[in-house]
């Protein structure tokens, strides 16, 4: 026995003499338990819910924001020729360097060879269908929401990315005949 009068080798009470605790106590306290445990989770998953939306809209609006300013540059003369320099030298930094500067010569000479067949073809900056959908993008307005809507109206949303591609299946054909009607009409 210890000072407190208690035996060191168990309780020496006969555990099968015990009577049970009552079944109703037990599940009370399993309801109990599962229902803080429900209201907690539900409460945690709200706050998450909260938060992730509230930094989903933050996203949103620093993209809308680096958009405009993107579109504020490149209205900018002169900054095409302008590549970023990083104080940090690594690697794979100037292979990306390397590789925008082989990328701007191959641009340079990709529209000499295309001024003579531009004439006749309607590229994708030109058509009037596509032409609002570009401009969007240079207002800033988010590009997922511009290819949903081009989907919806049955336009190509890939040809954003290449406003200089000709205009697919032969309409630029039917738009090049009707704007030349209208001129023809204009004329008259």
């Amino acid at each position: 026995m210890d000072e407190d009068g208690l035996p060191l080798m168990g309780s020496g009470i006969d555990l099968t003499k015990v009577p049970a605790i009552q079944q109703k106590r037990t599940v009370a306290f399993l309801n109990q338990f599962v229902v803080h445990t429900v209201q907690f989770l539900n409460r945690f998953s709200t706050v998450c819910e909260e938060k992730l939306a509230d930094l989903s809209l933050r996203i949103q609006q620093i993209e809308t924001t680096l958009n405009i300013l993107d579109a504020k540059l490149s209205s900018i003369p002169g900054l095409d020729d302008v590549t970023f320099v990083s104080s940090v030298t690594n690697g794979s930094q100037s292979e990306t360097t390397s590789e925008l500067s082989q990328q701007n010569s191959t641009q340079d000479s990709g529209p000499q060879e295309s001024e003579v067949s531009s004439e006749n073809i309607l590229t994708v900056a030109k058509d009037p269908r596509y032409a609002r959908y570009l401009k969007m993008v240079q207002v800033g307005v988010p590009v997922m929401a511009i290819r949903n809507k081009m989907i919806s109206e049955g336009l190509d949303p890939d040809l954003l990315e290449r406003p200089d591609a000709p205009v697919p299946d032969g309409e630029s054909e039917r738009t090049v005949e009707e704007s030349s009607d209208s001129e023809s009409s204009f004329s008259d």
